[in-house]
């Protein structure tokens, strides 16, 4: 029988990957109703050429964003682990 405050790693890995699923659909939906509410004047059958390029930028734009920031991050996540905080 297991200790009580142990977890099973293959079910740790599954909440971590279902987390991870359900983090990415809702940056996707953040990023299509964002996108959709800049680029889209009124709505037809095809996107002409501009709604295209407006969608396209959109998304390009917010990718790069989510980069910078995930980048940045990690480099301030390393940054506080390679210099612990000092107390004085």
């Amino acid at each position: 029988m297991t200790e009580p405050n142990s977890t099973d790693p293959q079910l740790q890995s599954f909440i971590f990957a279902e987390t991870q699923k359900q983090r990415f659909q809702v940056l996707v939906h953040g990023l299509t109703d964002k996108c959709w509410e800049t680029c889209m004047g009124r709505p037809s059958n095809r996107l002409d050429s501009r709604t295209e390029a407006c969608i396209t930028n959109c998304v390009e734009r917010f990718i790069d964003v989510t980069t910078f920031i995930t980048k940045r991050l990690m480099n301030t996540t390393k940054y506080r682990s390679d210099s612990p905080l000092e107390f004085q």
